[in-house]
């Protein structure tokens, strides 16, 4: 299985105020698409989308464990010290998931709210593992698809951030003793991308192949 990341960059920040004067923030805006081929040249199908987001609902958003982390992880498991927000609601509308998200008081969650709060754009990045195949010109995402969150915070998805996640979605990873694993050694993950987030956008087409060579050499 593969590491499959999706990115939105619009939604829209809500502030609400409870009677006792306590403010709570949250992200709202389309989390996840379906029958769309996306600018990755991915199609996710209405009914397989339908069916895990059903599933996630029902394991996860109604139990109060949709969390989210703040930036790019590196695989598809909930880092709780990363985590900066709880999805609190998905519906469907037409075939876009529309996501409502609660920004928490937790080290990372007063990051985003700080970086909300000081106008900077953000956006929102679904994390999940699935099988894809060439189907029409497309690839297209197979019935074993599992969502495991449907929304990370990011920020300017065109940095170097970017550039880690197609690296590390060419990564397989297997179910192994009630975690997901990743087939290749974690140790070259972890450097590839350090190596990718070190550096400037000026230097990033440069270190993609100080990276890529490195990579060859590892395996």
């Amino acid at each position: 299985m593969k590491l499959i990341t999706e990115i939105l960059e619009e939604v829209q920040i809500i502030t609400e105020q409870s009677e006792d004067g306590k403010k709570s923030m949250y992200i709202e805006g389309v989390f996840l698409q379906s029958n769309l081929k996306n600018r990755n040249g991915r199609v996710y199908p209405e009914s397989i989308m339908d069916k895990e987001v059903s599933r996630y609902m029902k394991e996860y958003v109604a139990k109060n464990r949709a969390l989210g982390e703040l930036g790019h992880p590196s695989g598809p498991s909930i880092n709780l010290d990363r985590v900066s927000h709880m999805i609190t609601d998905l519906k469907k509308e037409s075939t876009n998931y529309v996501g409502r998200a609660k920004i928490m008081d937790t080290p990372m969650g007063n990051i985003a709210r700080n970086l909300i709060e000081s106008g900077a754009q953000l956006g929102v990045s679904s994390r999940g593992m699935g099988s894809l195949k060439q189907a029409r010109g497309v690839m297209e995402v197979q019935d074993d698809f599992y969502l495991a969150t449907a929304a990370d915070i990011v920020a300017d998805p065109s940095a170097p951030d970017a550039f880690v996640n197609g690296i590390l979605e060419g990564v397989d990873w297997i179910w192994q003793n009630g975690t997901f694993k990743p087939v290749q050694l974690e140790a070259a993950v972890e450097e590839i991308e350090q190596g990718a987030r070190s550096v400037s956008r000026e230097e990033l087409e440069e270190a993609k192949l100080r990276v890529w060579n490195n990579l060859i050499g590892k395996f």
